[in-house]
């Protein structure tokens, strides 16, 4: 394993991508598989089980601008934190390991949605997507997460409604409601593995870009990423896709069935036992279908 930085002038000439290769990425071997992470505004951690596909194979991590242990920027707005922008870096970040002739994406989350649109700049050498829990419409997504939230024991919908109308939702008493929907449809696994706990930690020590994106909550949404939509071009995403959900997922049936029917040559496959992170809740299984979708790709 080896870690290391990339710099990012498209950013700022201090700007510094942060990421950690496991495997090796030579030439000759299949090709290395790329992890998006989710949030906007998390980081890699949550998805370390994905280290387990380097088997001859490399695996790339990184924490995205802004994130974790890249360059923050606390003090920048909406204009800058955009989805280009962050196309634009993992091309910088493919650029500079030198894997441009062949990588497949995994995207999870929004980090689905940045492998998405990362694949309709058609980019030379990407060999596969693997779309994670996510969705092509967040309109679409919100009203997906409404819907669950619809579901809550009364009393926590009430205490979410009254800080979100109250403009409150910094009070702890709003983050104790969001998490027990978090625990149905975002992380059934009980306790949560460290590495998910972590990742929340680092939003929680720099909110800029979830709240700037997103919004205080998966469901009250009020960032610049509210209205994004790109179903409609779906059809020109050209390489094979594999979607993975789960049946308990924020990102519902519904959401990936929009995603499944528009994908020229797409999968997907349904997790029984899972929420939003497959990869946890179902690792064994999620590492079985994702390794065995990258090597059918390449045989």
């Amino acid at each position: 394993m080896t870690e290391g930085t990339v710099a990012f002038p498209l950013a700022g000439d201090d700007a510094k991508t942060w990421y950690r290769v496991t495997g090796d990425l030579k030439a000759d071997g299949p090709a290395p598989l790329v992890v998006l992470h989710g949030g906007p505004g998390g980081t890699h951690d949550y998805l370390l089980s994905l280290v387990d596909l380097a088997d001859g194979r490399a695996v790339v991590h990184y924490d995205q601008l802004g994130s974790g242990r890249c360059t923050h920027y606390p003090d920048r707005g909406a204009d800058f934190w955009t989805p280009e922008l962050f196309v634009r870096e993992l091309h910088n970040l493919v650029d500079a390991l030198g894997i441009r002739d062949g990588h497949h994406v995994l995207g999870q989350s929004w980090g689905g949605f940045l492998a998405q649109e990362y694949a309709l700049t058609q980019p030379a050498g990407l060999r596969s997507l693997v779309l994670a829990d996510t969705a092509a419409s967040f309109p679409d997504f919100v009203a997906a997460c409404n819907g669950l939230r619809a579901e809550l024991p009364p009393e926590v919908e009430a205490t979410l409604r009254r800080h979100e109308e109250a403009g409150t939702t910094e009070d702890p008493e709003y983050a104790e409601a969001c998490n027990v929907f978090y625990r149905r449809h975002l992380c059934r696994a009980d306790p949560w593995p460290d590495e998910v706990v972590e990742a929340f930690n680092w939003i929680e020590r720099d909110p800029t870009v979830y709240h700037t994106m997103n919004g205080p909550s998966e469901f009250h949404v009020v960032g610049n990423l509210r209205d994004w939509d790109i179903t409609a071009r779906l059809p020109s995403i050209r390489v094979p896709t594999l979607l993975v959900s789960g049946r308990y997922d924020e990102a519902t049936p519904r959401i990936m069935r929009a995603i499944s029917t528009r994908i020229p040559v797409c999968d997907w496959v349904l997790f029984d036992e899972s929420s939003h992170m497959p990869h946890v809740e179902e690792e064994a299984r999620f590492l079985e279908v994702v390794g065995a979708f990258l090597r059918r790709i390449e045989a």
